[in-house]
């Protein structure tokens, strides 16, 4: 069994920085590939939304017309009564 001591203390957090900074560099190296490759991605996803979307099959001289639905949604102007108030200092 090993014995805590100061030898062991500064190996270990050398072991630490080590990592720290190998970690660190490896984030660099890495990280532009990586965002790079996620921006083509959402690229490409929205270009294939965007095609899908603005490709509509109408034939010429076919005429399309979007109405809204109604809504028949009404407030319920019996939930109670507006009270004016004063702020006391």
């Amino acid at each position: 069994m090993q014995e805590a001591g100061p030898m062991n203390l500064l190996r270990t957090l050398a072991i630490l920085f080590l990592i720290y900074y190998g970690l660190k560099f490896l984030a660099r190296l890495f990280a532009p590939l990586l965002i790079k490759k996620m921006m083509n991605k959402m690229q490409d996803k929205a270009s294939q939304f965007n095609n899908q979307q603005t490709k509509p099959d109408i034939k010429e001289g076919e005429t399309i017309i979007d109405k809204k639905p109604h809504n028949n949604q009404h407030s319920n102007d019996s939930v109670g009564e507006y009270v004016d108030y004063e702020e006391i200092d």
